[in-house]
């Protein structure tokens, strides 16, 4: 064998080790990028539902939540998840009823506590909608990463770019699951069974 083959196969060797080691960096990264994603979801927040009743990150505690953020002007995106989360809670039989489930709106000046409540009765009644201040309601935004942006916010007509993603909380308000927009509803019914389960 000669030097130049053996210095060959040896920087091969090395190679290999090399890719080898970077791959368990970032399947470890990856692994664990979720968790402390989720872990820095949540935080303080105040705001009122359709009823008129005061709700905090405290009535999130000693049960399973479902958190969609969204706005009533919305023309696809908020009314198809609403009707979407209507046909789970009806799937879920009675389990539904240990579920506690918001429409947090990401568009305060207009969703006012009258228009939520008019505008939830197309939906099931379990589904409450939360609204407050902007200062409020932006504060709720920031904790749970949500992003939403006027589009034409000098018309009077304007939309509003946002998160679609429905974030699944456990009994303890952690995030542990979320369902995207218009996702397979056996997936959708399968993570939200093993969401009460674990609670």
């Amino acid at each position: 064998m000669t030097l130049r083959t053996i210095r060959w196969i040896a920087w091969a060797a090395v190679a290999v080790v090399a890719a080898g080691a970077l791959g368990v960096t970032l399947w470890s990264a990856n692994r664990e990028e979720p968790t402390v994603a989720m872990a820095s979801i949540g935080g303080p927040f105040s705001l009122v539902d359709q009823n008129g009743a005061t709700v905090t990150e405290a009535d999130l505690d000693g049960h399973p939540s479902v958190l969609f953020f969204g706005y009533t002007h919305c023309p696809d995106v908020c009314p198809t998840t609403l009707f979407e989360a209507t046909g789970w809670l009806e799937q879920l039989g009675d389990d539904a009823d240990r579920l506690a489930v918001y429409f947090v709106t990401v568009d305060p000046e207009r969703d006012t506590q009258a228009v939520l409540s008019e505008y939830l009765q197309a939906f099931d009644p379990r589904i409450s909608a939360l609204t407050g201040s902007r200062d409020a309601v932006d504060e709720i935004l920031a904790g749970y990463r949500v992003f939403a942006r006027k589009i034409n916010p000098d018309e009077e007509f304007y939309t509003m770019d946002h998160t679609a993603t429905v974030y699944l909380l456990d009994s303890g308000a952690q995030l542990v699951g979320t369902i995207d927009y218009q996702e397979d509803v056996d997936s959708a019914m399968s993570k939200l069974r093993r969401l009460i389960a674990r609670s």
